[in-house]
């Protein structure tokens, strides 16, 4: 039971570290108000990795046998937590388009999983 809770209290430590370094690096990326109506790639690609890892971190924890999902689930929070906590504005476009990238990839996955076994 304490094992659970400890994650849960890193889970919300890492997201909180997370979107305070997020902010701080869109002000220093961004210092005009929100004009740049773009997709920034760095950031795109941050949100794909991030995502596909949440919600994909079984898979990564059986191709890994090493790694713990605590560990998995604390470096997406973290990754998430960049570009959510972003400057508002910045970093909307970036996680949709992560969100619906890694759903794909985890319903083929899922999918492909029974068409294997």
């Amino acid at each position: 039971m304490f094992m659970n809770e400890l994650s849960y209290l890193i889970y919300l430590l890492v997201f909180i570290i997370g979107s305070i370094i997020g902010l701080l690096i869109s002000y220093k990326k961004h210092g005009e108000p929100f004009i740049f109506e773009g997709i920034d790639i760095f950031s795109l690609i941050i949100a794909i990795v991030a995502w596909v890892l949440l919600f994909n971190y079984g898979l990564f924890v059986s191709l890994i046998g090493f790694v713990s999902p605590e560990i998995i689930i604390s470096i997406a929070l973290f990754l998430i937590a960049l570009i959510i906590g972003m400057r508002p504005g910045y970093g909307r476009k970036e996680t949709v388009i992560g969100i619906v990238i890694s759903a794909i990839i985890c319903i083929f996955s899922y999918f492909f999983s029974y068409l294997i076994i």
